[in-house]
């Protein structure tokens, strides 16, 4: 973001808890003035924090608490190696699903912002799975009000053609047998960010299910 454009709010890079204590990276954006909302920005799948940037800005800019944070595995949340300065671990063994992003990751920053600014209506922004989430969320009765973007179900059929196709064969004809392989699915495939194995597994069967999340046996629990 330009000097210019942030030169009104204010921001700071942060770290959190989630529901089990894993450190997420995260960015708060203020306003100046007076907080009037509090809102929680979550991503979609493989997308990191960063591209909200400007959106939180401009939310800051308007009067909102604005967070945004990365998900366990994705960006500032993705552990980082022994060796090297600065670099990511291998997502290869990291243990993560969608669920897990739901119940741990997400719960806990719906949590954070409540208990912060428990006095300040709480909006939840989800982008695709970010929105999906929120009925999978413990605590969602604390959202006050919601803005879901591109959030609809994702079964592969339901896509326009001919992009059901090429989802249909990054998923299972490239995302599959590269995930087996290296342990975790690259970013480079096309996805966006790399992924922990679990995400893009369970992520997979959701998308070639009809009733898409709503059969999956991992979130009875949840």
């Amino acid at each position: 973001m330009a000097e210019a454009e942030v030169d009104d709010v204010f921001i700071d890079d942060i770290t959190f808890p989630a529901v089990d204590g894993y450190a997420l990276g995260a960015t708060l954006f203020l306003p100046r003035g007076a907080k009037q909302h509090a809102v929680v920005i979550n991503s979609a799948t493989a997308v990191p924090r960063k591209i909200y940037r400007k959106f939180a800005g401009y939310l800051a800019r308007r009067g909102f608490a604005a967070l945004t944070y990365d998900y366990r595995g994705i960006g500032d949340s993705r552990q980082r190696a022994m060796l090297g300065y600065n670099r990511p671990k291998s997502l290869v063994g990291f243990k993560a699903t969608m669920a897990d992003w739901a119940a741990l990751d997400i719960t806990a920053a719906v949590k954070w912002m409540r208990e912060r600014y428990h006095t300040l209506p709480l909006t939840y922004v989800g982008h695709s799975f970010g929105g999906q989430a929120l009925g999978l969320l413990a605590n969602n009765t604390e959202v006050k009000r919601a803005l879901l973007v591109a959030a609809q179900a994702g079964y592969w059929k339901l896509m326009a053609s001919p992009e059901r196709y090429r989802v249909y064969a990054l998923l299972n004809f490239a995302g599959t047998p590269l995930t087996r392989l290296l342990g975790y699915m690259p970013g480079w495939s096309g996805v966006g960010e790399d992924l922990p194995k679990g995400v893009f597994e369970q992520w997979v069967r959701w998308v070639m299910s009809e009733r898409y999340l709503f059969d999956d046996p991992d979130l009875k629990a949840l």
